[in-house]
């Protein structure tokens, strides 16, 4: 009975809580999260265009832009131990892109490391913060990271609040999850959803026009109750992002067409139902091997993308896509990584040569995006 009713009040909520935000299909983001990039270039990586014949490296900003980029994602961590993705690196690399013409999404993880549907963290600093306090710090962590990009005369056109946050944000103080009727699931609602309303305030006390995004994972799965919840609790958004991984066949059980389809399927239920625009905030194709066997890996990825991009394209109010961290290559791994004992990331999208790889060129091409009508 609390669950009809919870989901009864959402309904009435609906049309208060959401700030439609459309915008020109000729709008439509071609984005790259490189969060990873000031590390790799202090690393020695380089990047060449697709047709080098000679050892003439490119900035990596500047070859993607020439490939039809035409927008950056970029992460920031409370205080992370490396220094990198922490306030000062996302500012040099938003002030680096937005020089380029690139369009700035703000990837907000309120945590000092990665936050996703496993890992949402409270920062070392914040361990002993009681709810009001959690609040407090979340508006000022808010309002700091975006009046750095303003001092420095970058304005995003996207902030996202949280990361991957199908299950809260700030564990375990923010904890959610689908069991609406359990008293402690139903605190850590009023908690996820005051933080998600207070960054959305502050987002708008530095940008009024921002769009601010809630960002969830597996873009194949319908979560109306998730979003329901959100909305009846006060939670706040302008556009709903999405992670789409879809050869990631272990995960789910699905092949890709069925997971492309179910998205497609998935992202227009999600515009209908919620009246506002979607945005996909990541995806990732595989991409390793080298000679024929990365030859095939890298055919198979270029049909997924344009398989999925074409779906998304067609789609009135979906926004546009971003490719988390394309240019990652050739093993290489975060420092971090290591004494972790993780593998490097193997969804990047250059070449072994370090090119752009035909699934990137896919995503990024111009041809006939700016055409698409609604």
């Amino acid at each position: 009975m609390k669950r009809f009713f919870l989901f009864a009040a959402a309904a009435l909520l609906l049309t208060a809580c959401y700030h439609r935000t459309d915008s020109p299909r000729g709008s439509w983001a071609r984005g790259c999260d490189l969060s990873w990039l000031s590390e790799m270039e202090h690393d020695g990586v380089k990047f060449y265009e697709q047709s080098a014949v000679s050892d003439q490296s490119s900035d990596c900003i500047a070859l993607l832009r020439a490939n039809g980029m035409n927008a950056v994602r970029l992460r920031v961590w409370v205080n992370h131990a490396t220094g990198w993705s922490n306030k000062a690196d996302m500012v040099a690399l938003a002030k680096r892109a937005a020089q380029q013409g690139q369009r700035i999404m703000l990837d907000i993880h309120y945590s000092d490391f990665f936050a996703d549907p496993s890992h949402q963290t409270i920062p070392a600093a914040w361990q002993s913060y009681d709810y009001e306090t959690m609040l407090e710090a979340v508006r000022e962590h808010t309002l700091d990271v975006l009046y750095a990009l303003k001092e420095e005369g970058v304005k995003p056109e996207w902030v996202q609040i949280g990361n991957e946050t199908p299950n809260g944000m700030l564990w375990p103080m923010g904890k959610v999850s689908d069991q609406l009727s359990d008293i402690s699931i139903q605190q850590g609602w009023t908690h996820y959803a005051g933080f998600t309303a207070m960054g959305y305030e502050a987002a708008k006390e530095a940008f009024p026009d921002i769009n601010v995004i809630v960002h969830v994972d597996n873009a194949y799965m319908y979560r109306d109750w998730f979003w329901n919840a959100l909305a009846a609790y006060g939670g706040k958004w302008d556009m709903i992002g999405l992670s789409h991984y879809p050869m990631m066949f272990d995960w789910c059980h699905h092949t890709w067409q069925e997971m492309n389809e179910l998205a497609e399927t998935n992202v227009r239920q999600l515009i209908r139902t919620y009246h506002c625009p979607v945005m996909i905030c990541e995806v990732g194709m595989l991409n390793f091997g080298e000679g024929a066997v990365y030859d095939s890996v890298a055919a198979l990825s270029n049909e997924v993308m344009t398989d999925f991009v074409t779906r998304m394209e067609r789609i009135d109010s979906c926004m546009g896509i971003f490719y988390w961290e394309p240019e990652v290559y050739g093993g290489w791994r975060p420092a971090e990584y290591i004494p972790l004992g993780w593998g490097g990331y193997d969804m990047g999208s250059f070449t072994p040569d370090g090119q752009p790889s035909p699934a990137l060129k896919t995503l990024l091409r111009s041809e006939g995006m700016s055409e698409l009508v609604n």
